[in-house]
C-alpha cells in the first residue's frame, strides 16, 4: 500500500513554484534532496524515479508526491513522449501559527504518495489555472494547491482498476439508481438486474464511489424528494411514495439524517406559494 501524507486543510502552507515539463527525449531527472514537497502529475508518457530505496514508475494519469529530506533521482532517460506538471510546496514553519491551527478542528486530507487520478480533466484544469495565477503574480496559489491535493485524495484505490469490469459494473449500478430510484430497489435487486453477486457489487461500488449502494440510493431519493417538496407536490406521504420510500417514518429519518431537517419543516421553510394577484 502506498504511503500517505496526512494534511489538515487549515494547516498553513507556502507554495514555492510550479511548472510544466515537456521532454525532448534526452537527459534524466537530476539526483537531489529537496527541502520541500513536490507534487508531480504525468499528462503523457512515463516518469521513472527512485526516492531513497523505493522505485516509482509514474504513468499517464498518475500523480506522485515526493517528500522533503529524501534523495530522489531519475532511473532512465526521459521518455520522448513525457509531459508532466510539477509543483513545490512547503508547510509554514512558524511555531505560533502551527500551534494555533492545531488547536482548531480541521478536515484532514490523506494524500497518497503514488496513485491513479480519478478526474483527469479537473486536475489538468487546476494545474493550468495554477500556472496562469503564478504567471500573473496572483495571490491564490495556495488555494489552487489545496484544490489539487483534494483532487489527488479522490484517486482510485490501489485495488481498483479504472478500466476494469468491477468499475464498469459500479457505474451501471449508479445509472440504475439515478433513473429508477422510485422503484423497489436495493442491493439484491440491483445485483439481479446486473447479473452479478450482491456482495461483489456492493464492494466494487463502495471502492469506486466511496459510499454504499444504500447511501447512494438514499441520496438520490432525498434529492428527488427535495424537488417535489419545493414544487409543493402532495403531502409528505405522497412525496415518500413517489421517491421509492414505502415507509413514511423511515423516509423522515433518512431525510433528516441527510439534510438535518424533517421533510415537513423543509417544505415549510423553502416552499413558496405562487399567488396569482391578477
Amino acid at each position: 500500500m502506498t504511503e500517505c501524507l496526512a494534511f489538515p486543510v487549515n494547516y498553513p502552507v507556502k507554495v514555492q513554484n510550479g511548472g510544466l515539463f515537456i521532454s525532448r527525449g534526452i537527459g534524466t531527472h537530476p539526483t537531489r534532496r529537496l527541502s520541500s514537497h513536490e507534487l508531480i502529475y504525468v499528462v503523457r508518457g512515463t516518469l521513472s524515479l527512485q526516492e531513497e530505496n523505493t522505485r516509482f514508475d509514474v504513468h499517464e494519469g498518475e500523480s506522485l508526491l515526493l517528500f522533503p529530506g529524501r534523495e530522489h533521482k531519475g532511473l532512465t532517460t526521459f521518455d520522448p513522449d513525457l509531459k508532466f506538471y510539477w509543483l513545490h510546496f512547503d508547510f509554514v514553519k512558524d511555531v505560533a501559527i502551527i500551534q494555533s491551527q492545531q488547536n482548531n478542528a480541521s478536515i484532514q486530507l490523506d494524500i497518497p504518495q503514488h496513485c491513479k487520478v480519478k478526474d483527469r480533466e479537473t486536475i489538468l484544469t487546476l494545474f493550468r489555472l495554477f500556472l496562469y495565477e503564478q504567471e500573473r503574480g496572483g495571490n491564490s496559489l495556495e488555494l489552487f494547491l489545496l484544490l489539487l491535493l483534494q483532487e489527488v485524495c479522490r484517486a482510485w484505490p490501489d485495488n481498483v482498476e479504472p478500466d476494469g469490469p468491477g468499475v464498469a459494473l459500479a457505474y451501471k449500478a449508479r445509472q440504475l439508481i439515478t433513473t429508477q430510484f422510485h422503484l423497489p430497489l436495493g442491493a439484491t435487486e440491483l445485483a439481479e438486474r446486473l447479473h452479478c453477486n450482491a456482495d461483489y457489487l456492493g464492494r466494487v461500488f463502495r471502492l469506486t464511489f466511496q459510499m454504499t449502494l444504500t447511501d447512494a440510493l438514499h441520496k438520490q431519493r432525498v434529492t428527488a424528494a427535495e424537488k417535489l417538496l419545493l414544487a409543493n407536490t402532495g403531502n409528505v406521504a405522497d412525496v415518500a411514495r413517489l421517491t421509492g420510500f414505502n415507509d413514511v417514518a423511515y423516509f423522515r429519518r433518512v431525510f433528516r439524517k441527510l439534510l438535518g431537517i424533517t421533510p415537513a419543516a423543509y417544505k415549510k421553510l423553502y416552499c413558496r406559494e405562487h399567488i396569482n394577484s391578477q
